[in-house]
């Protein structure tokens, strides 16, 4: 049987799941944890500390006291989540996390952001297995509401994802990105 952490090494070498057995018996065993986890998050006011603390449970790692998550938050996985220092996730976020996210220090998410680390394959007699693909969001980014981020892409640090983008590629540091797909519309300069 295979255990957490040979899940998370598949997952980061980017190979299909195709028909592996053990692959999707984890898959669902994590979902069934991520759901119970998520639903307590999720159901009724808790303190911010107390948002900290189920969420450190959900990612199995410590959060930064500074970290600030708005209920309700979703994942179908929860276990390969990296949060940074004085990471801010507005609600109605969905992290679809089996391909792995990192999130680096003073990063801004706002509403309702998608980061969807699996593709299905494209020919329907495969389209049932799934190719993982990790998110980086490096320091100090700004993930604009409603946008979509996609398997395999890496936002550079400083840039700006715009309010309902959908970013398929690489974004560079210090730029704005906008649109369906996401384009380069602004550069920006730090201040020294």
């Amino acid at each position: 049987m295979m255990d957490v952490s040979e899940f998370k090494e598949y997952m980061r070498s980017g190979k299909p799941t195709g028909d592996n057995p053990e692959i999707f018996t984890m898959l669902n065993e994590l979902n069934d944890r991520a759901r119970r986890i998520t639903g307590e998050l999720n159901l009724g006011y808790h303190p911010m500390d107390d948002i900290r603390s189920i969420f450190s449970e959900l990612i199995c790692a410590e959060l930064d006291p500074d970290f600030r998550l708005f209920p309700p938050f979703y994942t179908d996985c929860g276990i390969n989540i990296t949060v940074g220092k004085n990471v801010f996730i507005n609600s109605g976020c969905c992290f679809q996390d089996q391909g792995g996210i990192v999130i680096g220090d003073d990063v801004l998410i706002g509403h309702m952001v998608v980061l969807a680390t699996l593709n299905h394959e494209l020919e329907p007699s495969k389209r049932q297995s799934m190719i993982p693909g990790p998110i980086v969001i490096k320091d100090k980014v700004w993930v604009g509401s409603h946008s979509t981020i996609l398997a395999g892409v890496t936002i550079g640090e400083g840039a700006v994802v715009a309010a309902g983008a959908v970013v398929t590629k690489d974004v560079p540091p210090n730029t704005v990105v906008a649109g369906v797909p996401a384009k380069v519309v602004k550069t920006i300069v730090p201040e020294p």
